[in-house]
């Protein structure tokens, strides 16, 4: 067993089901034809209750506190996922490295339960650029972590994040994200292969442009022959109001109108079609699909 910067800490048991095989708490893997597809996790946030009522109807928060039995900070786990070939092993995003919450920045010692190393990995795909999905890019050297990794991100997030405007313009709460952000960027800028919405960047894996929680936010569909799941990031951002009231603005996206529209459209069709979801803030290993429920949604895990 290779000797990680964190000694792993196990969160609650994920409640596995279908064709997911458990390998141990908040891991969790399936074959997709010749892929296979593990939900590792990076631990979770520590957000204030806050963050999430900030766009809830004045007259309805004490009801939807209730409700959901919220308490003055919410937990969401952080499912980073990893999709193997007979020749690669791909990121989706990198976690949130040492520097941002104490609670996360655990993807080594997942990795590393998984029987791989950094020097294993050998693509990385951002699906944006905040910093519980990138700021574990680099060790505590700042050196790349991932050294013999391609990486590839949706040209418009690269502009938004490398706009050294950004900083300035961006809500005052998110500076450090825009600074870190650049930070980090700037170490990949020589290797760095960019692509747009629709776009096949790896066989069997189309990008989904699903902008608002970021500028450039992209989502992936993971495809063989009929079969396919969605690889979300943050563009469904929760299982409660995410799902119940998709027409809410949420206070993590960065442009919550965009973010509606993107939310909406996108379950709409993830509910008609039954494909299957992993979402990085969805319960546990953040696996399952969206069912339609009434004039909302529901997650129901897999």
């Amino acid at each position: 067993m290779t000797l990680t910067r964190r000694r792993f800490t196990t969160l609650a048991a994920a409640g596995i089901a279908s064709g997911f095989a458990p390998l141990r708490a908040s891991m969790a893997q399936t074959s997709l034809g010749v892929f296979t597809l593990t939900s590792l996790s990076d631990g979770a946030l520590t957000l204030p209750l806050s963050m999430t009522l900030e766009h809830v109807p004045d007259d309805q928060r004490a009801a939807v506190t209730q409700h959901y039995g919220f308490g003055d900070t919410l937990t969401p786990p952080c499912n980073v996922t990893l999709l193997q070939t007979d020749t690669r092993n791909i990121l989706f995003d990198v976690g949130a490295g040492p520097e941002f919450m104490s609670s996360a920045g655990f993807l080594l010692d997942a990795l590393d339960a998984a029987g791989l190393g950094p020097d294993d990995i050998t693509d990385v795909v951002f699906t944006h650029a905040h910093p519980d999905h990138i700021w574990g890019l680099v060790d505590d050297f700042d050196d790349l972590l991932f050294a013999n990794a391609s990486y590839m991100m949706g040209q418009a997030e690269w502009d938004y994040w490398t706009d050294p405007d950004t900083v300035n313009t961006i809500d005052a709460g998110r500076t450090t994200f825009a600074v870190g952000a650049a930070r980090r960027l700037a170490r990949i800028a020589d290797q760095v292969t960019f692509f747009g919405d629709g776009a096949e960047i790896l066989p069997g894996v189309a990008a989904r442009a699903t902008f608002g929680h970021t500028p450039g936010h992209m989502a992936f569909e993971v495809r063989q022959g009929s079969e396919a799941i969605m690889i979300l990031g943050d563009c469904i951002g929760n299982h409660h109001l995410a799902f119940d009231h998709p027409d809410w603005r949420s206070g993590s996206d960065q442009d919550a109108d965009q973010g509606v529209a993107t939310r909406v459209a996108l379950l709409d069709q993830l509910a008609h079609e039954q494909m299957q979801i992993l979402g990085f803030h969805l319960p546990d290993t953040g696996i399952g699909r969206v069912e339609k429920a009434g004039s909302a949604y529901r997650f129901v895990q897999d």
